[in-house]
């Protein structure tokens, strides 16, 4: 019963450390403060902060299907991919300044792009090929998704604390006399 209790008691530590963490916009600002170069962003925990649904139509013949589900709507068969929100995902490549291909799950072409909206305080946000009022065109392991238009405000958040707990270098000035 013991050791049932303190599995328990772990279980829940562990729990409350982790949705504690203090998840912080990743802006273009923070970006060229720090400087970070590819390899640096690749090892950065990213997270997201929202929920994003790929949907995509499927059409007769055989298809694949990946990690998603199938749905009926209006009579279609639809697949759709969910990738909640606070998902951990990775840094995979940056196809020029300030576009990110970022990772939630395994799979060579399974991610998708992020840059700086400078209407969203320039925080890392989902990227589309096109934007309308209701929804988006995205590429996702090389197939066309179409996203809500909300999904456009899904952003990139970072674990500050990590950083500052890494980065931090001090040092405390003696002082200078004259005639030293």
């Amino acid at each position: 019963m013991k050791a049932q209790n303190l599995l328990i008691l772990f279980v829940a530590s562990l729990f409350l450390f982790t949705s504690c963490a203090k998840l912080t916009y990743f802006t273009e600002d923070l970006y060229e403060q720090q400087g970070w170069s590819e390899s640096e962003l690749k090892k950065i925990q990213f997270y997201l902060s929202q929920d994003i649904v790929l949907k995509r139509e499927l059409t007769g013949g055989k298809s694949e299907i990946i990690s998603g589900k199938i749905k009926v709507e209006n009579g279609n068969k639809i697949e759709e991919v969910i990738i909640p929100k606070r998902t951990p995902g990775t840094f995979v490549f940056s196809p020029k300044k300030d576009r990110f291909a970022i990772a939630f799950e395994e799979g060579d072409k399974r991610y998708l792009m992020f840059g700086p909206s400078p209407k969203y305080s320039d925080r890392f946000v989902m990227l589309a090929s096109e934007w309308n009022r209701r929804s988006g065109k995205v590429t996702y392991d090389g197939k066309q998704w179409r996203v809500s238009s909300d999904d456009a405000y899904a952003a990139l958040l970072v674990d500050l604390k990590k950083f500052n707990r890494f980065d931090k270098s001090s040092r405390t000035a003696k002082g200078r006399r004259i005639g030293d």
